[in-house]
């Protein structure tokens, strides 16, 4: 059958692929399980039950969750069989920005998952004129349930929803999704049935799995990287399982032992510190050949660049070493992928040489969301880049250096903005990224930066901090960093250590460690950290290197407002909370 309409993914799996396991939540209980058929037949009840509530087609329904789970799919799919439009929202943003959005977007109803959502939901219906109710997932006293909603749907004709899915047409909106933005109000992208159909199409090329094959997915489901996957993953027959948490996101791969996940570089950077730091408490012979295989991995390449030489010496890190890596992710994974920041090319050569392939994509909520992605298959591998673009997505690089990009996969527009519509597409349908890169043999997309963070130093010198960061994240002894020096001599940065592997490094040098406050301060430390961005800098032009780095106690949060949702530094906000640490440094 041809996919025309989104909720078509579902239809789609139960007569082609159908699952014992489309879905599954881990709950403090176990795994709670959906098969396709059940999906099915919840989901049509949830439309049911929506059309009696009196949801008419545009209509606009939000949906907030602490963690993924599969009631989230029943009221997406439920929506957009009837014409409304789902507004997914993130958990963490401010009652300010929910306010914000659900006043723009004029959200009829919510579903959000637990108590503290809930009680944060009744004070904005408080202050939104349209929000008439708000619905749980989770069993509350005194809350009014999601199930209630399926019930009034229970035993309803099911012509109701036939004639409003006849209605719904491969154009028509689908999704508002708010981008959290480092600047100004969120801004409301609009996605259409085709957008994300087209994208999760093309992306299915570069998914290398088969049905029955299980995931496990974590990331946001408001983030459209993971809301597209969904899809792609019942158009696959792909099994989805819900991670309990982030916290028991290794037990949870463990006990499902996926071939396929998704994640952003920041998990794979802390597994990959976790790893290292098993690495180091080794002894003799086995730390050698531990530190032997990282050095190997280092270098990989695929398509046996390397020679025969290289390939034998591998076979055996894999067997002696990174197969206890392999074990740690559930000993079965295909495929790992990466976005919504740049990943480490140190660390993706490293896991993949490890049997452990992640790909690494691009692409923003904009471009429904995946530009380009990295394929092993058709010689569509390229270390350091972002793979080709998928199939009908164009690329070119203007002549100041952004990456502009047109297709199917393109907004039909931000909501109630014509004005920002027109500053991203232009009169051609090419839509501007904000990300600076090149095309490296003329066809694999290598970002080098966001086109509103370079800035440049009083001697006139441009500086990219993003890779730079980037690179010093390398280092076991950095968590986070932000680099600034803009209309000043030198570079400098704001540097987060990693305090847990601090703790180990003093305990085993003899320095105290009180408090993170305490410990930033001891000129052992800070000399340690300045050597490690030394080690660094070696990879930049002398302009480039930054100079006095400045320790901070905290890490940035989403929570304290340094991060967005999708964890990108808020540079802003940070510049000013940090503003006299900044001068401290500056100072003559």
């Amino acid at each position: 059958m041809e996919i025309k309409r989104l909720f078509e993914f579902l239809d789609y799996q139960l007569a082609e692929h159908p699952q014992e396991v489309c879905l599954a939540t881990k709950k403090a209980s176990g795994w709670e399980k959906y098969s396709t058929k059940e999906v099915k037949e919840i989901v049509d009840e949830m439309s049911l039950g929506l059309i009696e509530l009196g949801v008419k087609p545009g209509d606009k329904v939000a949906i907030a969750t602490t963690t993924n789970r599969a009631e989230w799919n029943f009221i997406d799919l439920a929506c957009l069989q009837i014409g409304a439009i789902d507004v997914p929202v993130y958990p963490t943003i401010s009652e300010k920005d929910y306010i914000y959005i659900f006043d723009q977007a004029e959200v009829k109803f919510c579903f959000v998952s637990d108590k503290p959502l809930y009680n944060k939901m009744q004070k904005v219906k408080d202050q939104v004129s349209y929000l008439q109710d708000v619905f749980i997932f989770n069993d509350v006293a005194g809350c009014k349930n999601w199930k209630e909603v399926k019930d009034l749907g229970k035993g309803k004709d099911k012509t109701k929803v036939e004639e409003r899915k006849a209605n719904v047409k491969y154009e028509d909106l689908a999704t508002i999704i708010y981008t959290s933005g480092t600047t100004g109000d969120p801004k409301g992208v609009m996605l259409s049935h085709s957008n994300l159909i087209s994208n999760a199409l093309a992306s299915s090329l570069r998914l290398p799995v088969d049905p029955g094959a299980r995931s496990v997915s974590f990331l946001p489901l408001c983030h459209s990287f993971e809301r597209m996957l969904i899809y792609l993953y019942m158009y696959k027959g792909v099994q989805v399982h819900y991670a309990e948490s982030m916290e028991t996101i290794g037990d949870n791969l463990k006990e499902v032992s996926p071939m396929i996940f998704t994640a952003v570089p920041r998990l794979y950077e802390k597994v990959f510190d976790k790893i290292i730091a098993k690495g180091n408490e080794l002894t003799g012979i086995k730390k050698k050949l531990f530190f032997w295989a990282v050095s190997l991995g280092e270098k990989f390449e695929y398509y046996n660049k390397n020679g025969a030489w290289y390939n034998f010496k591998l076979s055996i890190a894999r067997k002696v070493i990174f197969s206890k890596w392999q074990e740690a992710l559930g000993g079965q994974v295909k495929l790992a992928a990466s976005g919504s920041a740049a990943l480490s090319e140190r660390l993706c050569r490293i896991f993949n040489a490890a049997g452990i392939p992640i790909m690494e994509g691009y692409g923003l909520t904009e471009t429904s969301p995946v530009i380009s992605v990295n394929e092993i298959e058709n010689d569509g591998f390229r270390f350091g880049t972002t793979g080709r673009p998928i199939k009908d997505v164009e690329v070119k690089i203007a002549e100041d250096g952004e990456i502009l990009c047109k297709g199917p996969n393109i907004m039909m527009g931000y909501y109630k903005d014509p004005e920002k519509t027109a500053e991203a597409i232009d009169k051609d349908g090419w839509f501007h990224t904000g990300d600076i890169g090149v095309l490296q043999e003329g066809q694999f997309v290598k970002i080098t930066d966001r086109k509103k963070e370079i800035f440049k130093t009083s001697g006139g010198k441009y500086i990219a901090p993003q890779p730079m960061e980037n690179i010093y994240k390398q280092s076991p002894f950095i968590e986070q960093i932000m680099v600034v020096g803009e209309n000043e001599k030198h570079s400098s940065a704001i540097v987060v250590p990693s305090f847990e592997y601090l703790k180990g490094y003093c305990k085993k040098n003899g320095i105290e460690y009180a408090s993170n406050e305490e410990v930033i301060k001891d000129p052992k430390i800070n000399s340690l950290i300045q050597s490690e961005i030394e080690k660094y800098n070696t990879q930049f032009g002398k302009w480039e290197q930054v100079k006095k780095p400045k320790l901070i106690p905290q890490e940035f949060t989403i929570d304290g407002g340094e991060l967005t949702p999708t964890l990108k530094l808020k540079r802003k906000v940070i510049m000013a909370k940090y503003a006299d640490a900044i001068a401290d440094i500056y100072k003559a």
